[in-house]
């Protein structure tokens, strides 16, 4: 590491920051996305949970998920019990030369990592849409922010059991992504699919989003977001090897990106002899989550494959789930969850620090405990306030039911 100076300090912080706007600028690309694919009387209440969602994210990391996190020790498997953030790096720590010397603030790192929580929670909104109580979703990102996230955060990035045994996950297509997905199908398996999506006969009837614009508007900001997702987790800009680093991994991040939507567009073209907008925009998404657990050692050709692999596992997983009878209104569980399985194994192809045997252990535990410990908190809020509006109000639309507004009013069919 190279010498700690004034200006070093300060551009790294500086980095870290605005990397981590970019991610909270995701939350906008997550209720845009969302807003688009539900149908107009879900739209308020939808946007309401985004936003809702993110402050709790971050009150409730700051409160509690970041010390579990980051001050649980090296090696463990049960993460201790802290609260608060710490305390801010002096003068003297940072320019005091040595190994260790911390080389941005810590308050960089804090606001960098609440951001990632906010995007795992995200993905939950968008896979229980159209037919879950706004409050008791509400309740269940209380834990999922200040607990459930933490603790396997800590198994990996805070230097737990699974980064001891060599997972490797750059910025987080396990740790982050896949964790949603799973706190999603949690939710998804309890509380059902949306009346009228399912047939008795195994007919699957589609359900239109209400804004298609609005949709593509949202992948286009979660896809500029990428660049701080991924950009950001090098850490660092402040030398010659950082930069050339940052670098790479914007270009292999857009690549990736770009090869998903083609080959996302034309498996859909070849398979449903349609040019399927929204198997397009998430083989946008699907690409970038393949290719966020290692978005810096491939070649720019490499991470174009390792996109174009996502964006065609994609298409298959969200029709698989559907004949599985797996509501998903969005696709974020095959997006982040299945695609997200695909980037941590793709990394060994192209970093030789990392194994297929460590990454499986590291999908299994991650996968294992943010699924079970979901659906215990699933399963306790049916218990106290129920989960699923009532079907007069899923038929009305959860717009009116939880706030009282409609997204759209004067589209609205007065009797």
């Amino acid at each position: 590491m190279n010498e700690v100076t004034d200006l070093s300090y300060a551009l790294d912080t500086f980095y870290f920051l605005i990397c981590g706007a970019l991610v909270m600028w995701m939350a906008a690309g997550f209720s845009m996305l969302e807003a688009g694919m539900v149908r107009g009387k879900n739209t308020a209440e939808i946007l309401t949970k985004n936003i809702a969602l993110f402050a709790i994210a971050c009150t409730m990391y700051l409160l509690v998920g970041y010390a579990i996190m980051y001050s649980s020790g090296e090696g463990g498997f049960l993460p201790s019990l802290s609260f608060l953030i710490g305390g801010e790096n002096s003068v003297e720590a940072a320019l005091g030369g040595g190994e260790d010397a911390p080389y941005y603030a810590m308050r960089a790192d804090f606001f960098f990592q609440v951001v990632f929580v906010a995007t795992a929670m995200s993905i939950v909104s968008g896979a229980v849409a159209e037919r879950m109580k706004l409050w008791a979703f509400l309740a269940f990102a209380v834990v999922m922010t200040s607990v459930i996230y933490p603790v396997s955060g800590y198994w990996t990035w805070g230097g737990g059991w699974l980064d001891a045994v060599g997972y490797s996950d750059y910025a987080g297509s396990g740790i982050v992504h896949m964790a949603g997905a799973a706190a999603a199908l949690a939710g998804v398996l309890i509380l059902g699919p949306r009346r009228g999506k399912y047939g008795k006969d195994g007919a699957i009837h589609a359900i239109p989003g209400a804004n298609m614009p609005l949709a593509t508007l949202g992948t286009f900001i979660l896809w500029m977001g990428w660049f701080g997702f991924n950009g950001g987790s090098e850490l660092k800009l402040s030398d010659v090897a950082s930069a050339n680093n940052v670098a790479q991994v914007f270009v292999n991040t857009n690549a990736a990106a770009a090869a998903g939507v083609i080959a996302a567009l034309v498996l859909a073209k070849l398979w449903f002899r349609k040019a399927d907008l929204t198997m397009a925009l998430n083989g946008a998404l699907a690409g970038l989550v393949a290719i966020t657990a290692d978005p810096l050692s491939p070649t720019a050709q490499g991470a174009a494959l390792i996109g174009a692999i996502g964006g065609v596992i994609v298409v298959g997983s969200i029709v698989m789930l559907d004949k599985m009878k797996l509501d998903d209104p969005v696709g974020a569980i095959s997006v982040h969850g299945v695609v997200g399985i695909w980037g941590v194994l793709a990394v060994p192809f192209n970093n030789a620090d990392a194994s297929f045997g460590a990454q499986l252990i590291g999908i299994a535990g991650i996968f294992a405990w943010v699924f079970l410990a979901s659906l215990v908190v699933w399963l306790v809020l049916k218990a106290i306030m129920g989960i699923r509006v009532s079907e007069e109000e899923e038929y009305e639309g959860v717009d009116i039911a939880e706030c009282g507004l409609e997204a759209y009013p004067e589209f609205s069919v007065k009797k």
